[in-house]
């Protein structure tokens, strides 16, 4: 019995589908200030995350995420935590826009950790996450940042690829941000689209049609004095404030490509000059 439903009895051309094998990944990196550079102090890597580290000028090292499985579907878990000790300076993105699959069950999960020492800068800026029909990701966010220290981090979505005639009924995205700078929290969200995501993404209160969206939470030395430009490189797309000390700005668009026309002169704008290079590719 499976609960007060009686199985039925197997047919003789019946198959069980076997397991499918899932991805998981975990890694760990901290970065030093050492010789007025910054330079990596440790690091672990498993599974289908990996990371890279281009050669470039200037004090900011940059970390490029790569997941080896080519995207996440149902039961999918990658595991990641970046540590900016005292004095350093890291931008970390993804070398492609993480694609969230048709799930035959479960969700996709992604957990990320990130800490941030005094005098320190952290830019965690991924490329957008591409969300399939039937897709399913929940995906939880924690920062902890010291008071003398700054960071900017964005997460953008695109709901189905507009040029690939792609569209997204129905789905599961959700999103978990927790900040706290000196111990204390300072920003938390709860994002959710559910079940009919064309739907509620259809809503005046939602995405009012919009199909690409952008999240940016930025700690910076004189916050005030990039509000305005900001706000018009937002324009009437999304929108910015002043929330307990942190810039926070939300940018809607129609297609992927509008977003990131102003997805990255905001970046820009509010990550002190370590946008990562793979951004203007």
């Amino acid at each position: 019995m499976d609960g007060d439903r009686p199985l039925r009895p197997a047919e003789p051309n019946d198959v069980a589908l076997p397991p499918l094998q899932r991805a998981r990944g975990r890694l760990s990196l901290t970065v030093k200030a050492a010789d007025g550079r910054t330079r990596l102090d440790d690091l672990h890597q498993a599974g289908c995350l990996k990371l890279r580290f281009p050669k470039l000028p200037g004090t900011t090292t940059e970390a490029v995420l790569i997941n080896t499985s080519g995207g996440l579907t149902g039961g999918d878990r990658l595991d990641q935590s970046f540590t900016v000790s005292a004095g350093a300076r890291l931008a970390v993105t993804t070398q492609a826009c993480e694609r969230i699959y048709r799930a035959r069950s479960g969700r996709a999960e992604v957990a990320t950790r990130l800490r941030v020492e005094a005098g320190g800068f952290l830019g965690f800026l991924p490329q957008e996450t591409i969300l399939f029909d039937e897709g399913a990701l929940s995906r939880r966010l924690e920062l902890d940042a010291d008071e003398d220290s700054g960071f900017v981090v964005c997460e953008s979505v695109i709901l189905g690829r507009e040029m690939m005639g792609e569209t997204v009924q129905r789905g599961l995205f959700r999103e978990s941000w927790r900040i706290r700078v000196g111990g204390r929290l300072v920003f938390a969200e709860e994002t959710r689209l559910d079940g009919r995501i064309a739907e509620d993404a259809a809503a005046p209160a939602a995405l009012a049609g919009n199909r690409a969206f952008a999240t940016l939470v930025a700690r910076l030395d004189r916050p005030e004095t990039v509000l305005a430009s900001l706000r018009g490189i937002v324009g009437d797309r999304g929108g910015a404030s002043l929330v307990d000390g942190l810039v926070v700005a939300r940018i809607v668009a129609p297609s992927g490509f509008l977003l990131r026309r102003s997805l990255v002169p905001a970046l820009a704008l509010l990550s002190q000059s370590a946008v990562p290079r793979i951004w203007s590719f």
